[in-house]
């Protein structure tokens, strides 16, 4: 883009479940900034979707690289009116769609779209990605080509000590606090705040709260690589710099989750837990494992190395504790079923069955249930299974019994829905025989409820006479279970309607197949995941 490289979020920064995979260039907080290819290609893939990346384009290079651009708020050109025309075709605003070499070529700085805010975006800027075309493994931007300005080195902000085994303890941390923390003697070298004393009974593992900025940006964002010395010899390293979307979700292993979803912390664990399948560990025998003697000290150093190659240091003394100190410490005490991470497990308790597949967990876990009266209007008892801080890396089978005899007409609308952030988020399910069976990723409070509500429809910009407008809109309102399908006509024919989920809205910009002089009929269909319709007719002259 004709702007200064400013980095909203970075290659390899911790998301939830997911490492993100390019990095994100601001755009002034505006959206129509004109994109560019970075070099010579084709295009070879249009994906269009509320979701995701919204409006994305991929661009094949001869040197083998493929760049990524999401985001974005429109296309430009033939691409534009080729896209236009499969989603016409198609009638759909959702489009997948792959081109082979030649049909859509491109020059580099030719402007391919303009950058926008489409999809899972939470502001506008660019998603700019550069994947190795035979495997789309993604990689850093910034190792190709993408200058930034970056003197400024990552920054510790706390200290884990993590017991690895059952028999394991490390000293508490000081009250309050999620771990050790550490202080700057300047902005490259850390240490323990004074007063901490870690120490270790058995088999431990460090984790660090480390993050990075960039010169002319203070967004949070991710460093490279991190190094972990003991004793002047080599514990731990650890690279971030490739992404194998195959395995996105082993993000939820390295980092320390519950920490970052409760607390948004930056915990990078250095140490692999038993199932983390990723490849960022330098091979060596049990990464990361440190076996604690009573009354043995343990100089310890963690590097962090940025993109830009600045590096921080953190250094501290670790302590091995005797029986007696051990014995001293406060150790949570664990309750429930311990859950074999490895081995498949069915949990039955009255009224609801939850099973999960082998390997679904990263690591051995207490599971904890509870049951409490059904929620206003819900069909069920509410069903607590651990909470939404302890991730999965497979779907579990969630199979909860209906209360009550449930008329054929309405069992279709029931659903699974799951309680976060102080409102009901809908599960999906298919209803038989008296109960109700959904998959879900995520856990916590789960419950049953009926969604007969079909979707609200309010037109904005939608008047009787449209003549010199170029787009109108038509927000969507539902209840529960969120909207699936629409269906949009003008005099009878389908027209193109963008869903943008963040304002719940549909909106038409007037396009080679609809904007046609005189007297025009407009309709709309929407129909929410358990088939409630809605549909909204209006009449307008162009």
């Amino acid at each position: 883009m004709d702007l200064p490289v400013e980095v909203a979020g970075n290659f390899m920064e911790l998301r939830s479940n997911h490492f993100h995979s390019g990095v994100d260039l601001k755009t002034n907080g505006r959206v129509g900034q004109p994109v560019k290819a970075a070099a010579d290609g084709w295009v070879s893939r249009v994906k269009i979707s509320p979701w995701g990346y919204g409006k994305a384009v991929y661009i094949d290079h001869p040197s083998g690289y493929t760049t990524v651009y999401g985001h974005l708020d429109r296309l430009n050109g033939n691409l534009a009116t080729t896209v236009l025309d499969l989603q016409y075709a198609a009638r759909s605003f959702s489009v997948d769609k792959y081109f082979q070499k030649g049909e859509l070529p491109v020059r580099q700085g030719e402007v391919i779209a303009f950058s926008g805010n489409t999809g899972g975006s939470s502001a506008p800027h660019l998603h700019y990605e550069v994947r190795r075309t035979a495997d789309q493994h993604a990689l850093d931007p910034e190792a190709y080509g993408l200058k930034t300005l970056d003197l400024v080195p990552p920054i510790f902000q706390g200290l884990r000590i993590d017991p690895l085994d059952t028999n394991s303890k490390s000293s508490p941390y000081p009250v309050g606090a999620k771990g050790f923390p550490v202080v700057a003697l300047n902005d490259s070298t850390y240490v323990l705040k004074a007063g901490s004393t870690p120490a270790a009974w058995g088999t431990v593992g460090l984790a660090v709260n480390v993050v990075d900025r960039y010169s002319n940006s203070r967004n949070t964002c991710g460093i490279r690589s991190l190094q972990v010395g003991m004793d002047g010899q080599a514990l731990c390293e650890i690279h971030l710099d490739e992404v194998d979307f195959g395995l996105q979700r082993y993000a939820n292993a390295y980092m320390d989750y519950g920490l970052y979803k409760a607390n948004t912390m930056y915990y990078n664990r250095c140490y692999k837990l038993p199932n983390n399948r990723l490849s960022v560990y330098v091979p060596l025998e049990d990464p990361g494992r440190i076996r604690m003697e009573p009354g043995r000290d343990h100089d310890m150093v963690v590097i962090a190395t940025d993109a830009s190659g600045n590096r921080s240091t953190l250094t501290f003394r670790l302590t091995g504790a005797t029986a007696k100190q051990a014995a001293a410490w406060p150790a949570p005490r664990p309750t429930g079923r311990l859950l074999r991470f490895n081995e498949a497990q069915t949990i039955l308790e009255p009224g609801i069955r939850f099973s999960l597949p082998p390997n679904a967990l990263y690591e051995d876990t207490w599971l904890r249930t509870a049951i409490a009266p059904a929620p206003l209007h819900a069909f069920s008892p509410q069903f607590t299974i651990l909470d939404e801080y302890t991730p999965l890396q497979l779907a579990g089978e969630l199979v909860i019994d209906v209360a009550g005899d449930i008329p054929a007409e309405l069992a279709p609308k029931l659903l699974v829905v799951r309680r976060a952030k102080g409102s009901w988020q809908p599960e999906g399910g298919t209803y038989a025989e008296g109960r109700i069976s959904a998959s879900v990723k995520t856990l916590g409070p789960f419950t049953v409820l009926l969604d007969t509500l079909p979707p609200v429809l309010t037109p904005l910009g939608l008047h009787a006479d449209m003549k010199g407008r170029k787009n109108f809109k038509v927000k969507v309102t539902d209840n529960l279970s969120g909207i699936d399908q629409w269906s949009a006509k003008l005099d009878g024919q389908w027209i193109l309607m963008e869903y943008e989920p963040k304002t719940h809205t549909l909106e038409h910009v007037f396009d080679r197949y609809s904007d046609k002089p005189g007297q025009h009929v407009f309709e709309l269909e929407v129909m929410d995941e358990r088939g409630n319709r809605s549909r909204l007719s209006r009449t307008f002259v162009r």
